[in-house]
């Protein structure tokens, strides 16, 4: 079943505009949501939520339509930011009492569950938590009614890396019974290459490429090569270093001939971003 489908959505804005965006996440499913800074990651999660008005575009969740069936299906999203900038001085037991009248769904039992497993205290103040901790009761909230969707938004962002792996292991652990689904948007692409199943990458608000994990990396190789063997490929080129040796750079795996025997490899998610990054300066 698909969980998320995202259909040509258009936003503009004076400097910037989301084209066309499209891709799918099928159920009991991590799909990590790449891409630089100002790459419309947040504004396309915006838009998931029909947080922002839409020049054109459709969002089904689980099947419907979120524009028609909104409140009925934010019972079923669930929200994990790395932070909470509202009510920061009130414990965390009165902003529970608060969003709790919010679900229909809500489970008293399930949520003092996950409190106890992510060792949260309820009569801690928000502003005293750590940003890992901050995450774990969004999560706690979320779960607590029962959401189908978790939608995490850089959640991972400033944790350490202890705090990371445990919060990649927990989202894991959410998948494993495949009734929960994970959009994951991230600029740290090691966390991806931990746990997602699936990779959407968003540059200058036009998708790149939505497919699984293994199949999104294995589309590009990277190449190591003398300058002599540059000029074969340069052409083809995604974008490219020149160094001491000769060069380093992306190409597409299509368009990439064996025979010229010149060095190659499968590149990671962040050397694919990095490489696209570069496309505009080879360009100017």
């Amino acid at each position: 079943m698909i969980a998320l489908e995202v259909k040509d959505l258009n936003k503009k804005y004076e400097d910037f505009s989301l084209q066309d965006v499209s891709f799918q996440l099928e159920q009991g499913y991590i799909m990590g949501f790449i891409g630089a800074n100002g790459a419309g990651k947040t504004t396309t999660i915006k838009s998931i939520l029909n947080m922002l008005h839409l020049e054109s575009g459709e969002v089904h969740i689980m099947g419907k339509n979120m524009r028609e069936h909104e409140f009925e299906l934010k019972q079923d999203i669930g929200f994990a930011f790395g932070d909470i900038d509202f009510y920061s001085r009130s414990k965390i037991k009165t902003l529970t009492n608060v969003l709790k009248k919010f679900y229909i769904n809500w489970d008293e039992k399930t949520y003092y569950n996950y409190m106890d497993k992510f060792k949260l205290n309820e009569e801690k103040k928000v502003i005293d938590l750590s940003t890992g901790m901050k995450v774990k009761y969004n999560l706690a909230l979320a779960l607590s009614h029962g959401a189908k969707i978790l939608i995490l938004d850089e959640p991972t962002s400033g944790l350490d890396p202890v705090a990371r792996d445990e919060l990649l292991d927990i989202f894991q652990e959410l998948v494993e019974d495949g009734d929960i689904s994970i959009l994951f948007s991230t600029h740290i692409t090691s966390d991806l290459e931990k746990c997602a199943d699936f990779i959407t990458f968003i540059k200058d608000g036009k998708i790149i490429k939505s497919s699984e994990k293994e199949d999104f990396v294995a589309s590009y190789r990277l190449l190591n090569g003398n300058e002599d063997q540059l000029n074969e490929v340069k052409e083809k080129m995604i974008s490219y270093k020149i160094n001491s040796f000769g060069f380093t750079g992306l190409i597409h795996s299509s368009d990439f001939d064996t025979s010229l025997g010149i060095n190659a490899t499968t590149p990671s998610l962040e050397e694919i971003m990095v490489y696209f990054a570069r496309e505009e300066s080879l360009n100017v």
